[in-house]
């Protein structure tokens, strides 16, 4: 009998790879500073309503944002039942995992701690039927909140000489293989300084295609593409930083840990990242110069 090779199950490279596979789309679900659907989903509930943590924060964000979730609770299939409700055939779950500490007692009858981690599946509230109304939500629409933008800024990164593309649909990312940048309406946008944050984080990402910088080219697995993402948030900050604004460094623990999960075998990731950024911003700088209004504020 020819012997057969099983693959080992390893939850922890499932989530990091899930979650590059988000980066590589464009900007995460977790960070949306606009209105509609298409990202920035609830924070994720057990059933419960105890609120998930860490990384698992991560995947049900992904999960919901992909899929179209409005309802921000999670259950078990078991859980599903036991609240009246069916799972729709058909429906596939969701990995998350649990981390916890067992105490056993050592050789010598010293007390010994031991991690675990346990993975299982859920299903988001809106792949069930018949359970209480309390645990449905409507799907957010895109809402016109009036923001305008800011003349000195637009005229800023239209000197970049980059295809911004502006819709409905409401998702920001840039799109290496068209080499544009995708951005939602700003009027969707919670504030004006909202969408020029993520309109550099984007501009960040710009440089690095293969007839500028050409750092993308390197984004073949997950360490890649996380670094990428710490050189587009670095990146966006040192941009505000040199137009005399206030960047928000507002990224969730989550997203931090993501990061850090991705680029832990690399102890000079950040340094990298760092000088990556610094490249970038000098590369916008070069093309855009500074907006005229923040010059003059920064110069008095």
């Amino acid at each position: 009998m020819a012997s057969q090779i099983t693959k080992t199950f390893d939850p922890e490279r499932e989530i990091a790879d899930r979650i590059i596979a988000a980066l590589e789309a464009g900007t995460p679900p977790w960070r949306k500073p606009w209105t509609g659907q298409g990202g920035g989903a609830a924070f994720p509930l057990r059933a419960t309503g105890e609120r998930y943590r860490g990384i698992n924060v991560l995947m049900l964000w992904l999960e919901a944002a992909e899929k179209g979730y409005a309802s921000p609770f999670w259950m078990t299939y078991k859980q599903a039942s036991e609240l009246g409700g069916q799972v729709r055939k058909g429906e596939r779950s969701t990995l998350v995992v649990k981390y916890g500490v067992v105490e056993k007692e050592g050789e010598a009858g010293e007390e010994v701690r031991r991690p675990y981690l346990r993975a299982y599946h859920v299903f988001n509230a809106d792949q069930v039927d018949g359970l209480p109304e309390s645990f449905t939500r409507e799907v957010e629409t895109p809402q016109d909140l009036g923001t305008r933008p800011d003349d000195a800024l637009e005229a800023y990164f239209a000197r970049l000489g980059a295809t911004i593309e502006t819709s409905a649909d409401p998702r920001a990312y840039y799109h290496p293989a068209h080499d544009l940048i995708h951005m939602p309406p700003i009027a969707t946008f919670h504030t004006t300084e909202g969408y020029y944050e993520t309109l550099g984080h984007e501009a960040v990402h710009w440089t690095g295609g293969a007839a500028r910088l050409d750092r993308l080219t390197r984004c073949k697995d997950r360490q890649a593409y996380a670094f990428e993402e710490l050189v587009a948030e670095i990146g966006q900050c040192l941009l505000f930083a040199t137009l005399g604004l206030i960047p928000s460094i507002d990224q969730s623990a989550a997203y931090v840990e993501g990061w850090l999960k991705a680029l832990a075998e690399d102890k000079k990731a950040i340094f990298r990242a760092a000088s990556e950024a610094q490249k970038a911003v000098d590369f916008i700088a070069e093309r855009c110069g500074m907006a005229p209004e923040v010059e003059r504020a920064v110069a008095a």
